[in-house]
């Protein structure tokens, strides 16, 4: 006899037993610990910035950079995505899973926050700067014109007309701009020399070359030592294009040597005696051989010793030259 025999001539035993197992069925179901998969987040912070005026290679390099270098430090980010447009950056950061969105984005600001503190506050507009500006320069011409001679007032307004005007726009098209910009940046010592002499004689000009020749190494090192910086900003110097810095050390050298004899020219036209002639050679000679030494190994710290060459040279020459001119008056 099988088994499930048992079962077919004891119809109401089989009936018990199923309602047994039906009800252990039914305790056993209702006791079970039903485990549901976990609830799942990511959560997302969004960091906008705001620079109005500032076109998109400055939004870039100055604001979306530095602050992505900056959360991407902070805890819980999984990634971030990000878009600089004109005027404004903005920084979409991706939490990992299930990480606590207030702890993340406390974290965040204060990494922002160490960005943009070092970061021009917005105070002013660009129209208030234009505003301001345009007064100075027309209320320093006014009292150039009334307390000077006029002159001086026009050499002072072709200096900001070619600086804002030339040199301004053509920074982030060519890196002749250097050399534009050079024209105004020299012009000051002739602006001097008409308030003192009232013409533009050939003495005043001669401290314009001094000065346009000397700009070259100053700024060529500066480039040099910052042109990460300037590429960020879209500014086309040279040392952004010229990787190696063949080109830039070139300059650097070549506008070095022509400096060492240009100096001299203030003894040539009768503006100083014998004395500063030498001088004059002595002081050219150790920049350019500071900027041979600079060009033999290229690295930020010796176009930073360049830089503070320069520096130092302009001010020296131009002290030698007034006190040759008071010792041989």
């Amino acid at each position: 006899m099988k088994f499930t025999d048992i079962f077919i001539r004891r119809p109401v035993l089989a009936t018990v037993l199923s309602l047994v197992i039906l009800v252990i069925g039914l305790r056993s179901f209702s006791a079970l610990q039903v485990l549901e998969y976990p609830h799942t987040e990511n959560g997302v912070v969004t960091i906008s910035t705001s620079f109005p005026g500032a076109d998109p290679e400055a939004i870039a390099g100055f604001v979306t950079t530095p602050i992505e270098a900056a959360v991407a430090q902070a805890n819980g980010i999984d990634y971030m995505t990000s878009t600089s447009q004109s005027s404004t950056s903005t920084i979409t950061v991706y939490l990992r899973q299930n990480y606590d969105t207030s702890k993340a984005a406390a974290e965040i600001n204060i990494k922002v926050n160490s960005v943009l503190n070092e970061l021009p506050s917005g105070t002013l507009q660009p129209r208030e700067v234009l505003i301001f500006g345009v007064t100075s320069i027309v209320l320093g011409a006014v009292w150039l014109l009334l307390a000077v001679n006029w002159l001086a007032a026009l050499v002072a307004v072709a200096t900001s007309v070619l600086y804002l005007g030339l040199y301004t726009p053509l920074k982030t098209r060519t890196t002749l701009s250097t050399a534009v910009g050079a024209i105004p940046g020299a012009l000051p010592p002739l602006i001097g020399w008409a308030a003192a002499r009232g013409s533009l004689s050939l003495g005043g000009w001669v401290l314009v070359a001094i000065l346009f020749f000397w700009q070259f190494p100053h700024f060529m090192a500066i480039a040099w030592i910052y042109r990460e910086d300037y590429a960020r900003a879209g500014i086309q110097m040279l040392p952004v294009v010229d990787k190696k810095g063949d080109a830039t050390f070139r300059q650097i050298i070549t506008t070095s040597a022509i400096l060492v004899w240009v100096s001299a020219l203030p003894s040539v036209v009768g503006m100083a005696g014998i004395g500063y002639f030498f001088g004059a050679l002595v002081l050219g000679m150790i920049l350019l051989q500071v900027g041979l030494w600079a060009n033999r190994s290229r690295t930020n710290l010796r176009a930073k010793w360049l830089m503070h060459a320069t520096v130092a040279h302009i001010p020296i020459l131009l002290l030698w030259l007034v006190l040759d001119r008071l010792i041989t008056r």
